[in-house]
């Protein structure tokens, strides 16, 4: 359990939204770069691994809500905690792939391009709306805030499996149009 005083929680929840902030606006600006003239082998396996990741984190979001339905607080942090740490991993992996620049496009004349596009933009709009829920309820978990996490849990855990499904999802109905 962690200890902070009133002065530092506002601190820190200026903190998180600042992040938060910060993490947006860099995805914003990635997404707005050409694409480069060299790009290294590794960054094609890059989707692969965010899918993977996005997979086990959506297991262990699962897994991690059993085990908090069953009053088992002990292994419900720790599991969080390992979603949190791979989540962080998937988002310096997404940066690196996107920092190059690569942007591929689902065809316009596929029949479930709206399924896709509604997906993806949902995926999104929710990706950049729950980092602040995730960094504020792992905020209130660890000091022990426990009425406090529960309120935002609430809405930032289905926000977060809602987002690694559909990263998953994503990156299956993309994968057939990369060109590496």
């Amino acid at each position: 359990m962690l200890n902070f005083t009133e002065g530092n929680e506002k601190a820190i929840m200026r903190g998180i939204f600042v992040l938060s902030g910060v993490i947006f606006i860099a995805v914003v600006v990635l997404g707005m770069l050409p694409q480069a003239e060299h790009i290294p082998p590794f960054v094609k396996y890059l989707p692969k691994l965010n899918a993977l990741i996005n997979a086990t984190c959506s297991v262990l979001l699962i897994t991690s809500l059993y085990h908090i339905k069953n009053k088992n607080v002990i292994m419900h942090k720790k599991l969080n905690l390992i979603t949190f740490v791979l989540s962080s991993i998937f988002l310096l992996s997404y940066v690196t792939f996107h920092s190059f620049g690569v942007e591929t496009k689902f065809p316009a004349d596929n029949p479930i391009r709206p399924l896709y596009l509604t997906i993806l933009i949902s995926h999104i709009i929710l990706a950049a709306v729950v980092l602040p829920m995730v960094l504020t309820s792992f905020y209130f978990g660890l000091s022990n805030k426990v009425a406090a996490h529960r309120k935002i849990a609430k809405w930032s855990f289905p926000i977060w499996l809602y987002v690694t499904i559909t990263g998953v999802i994503v990156y299956l109905m993309i994968s057939p149009y990369y060109q590496f």
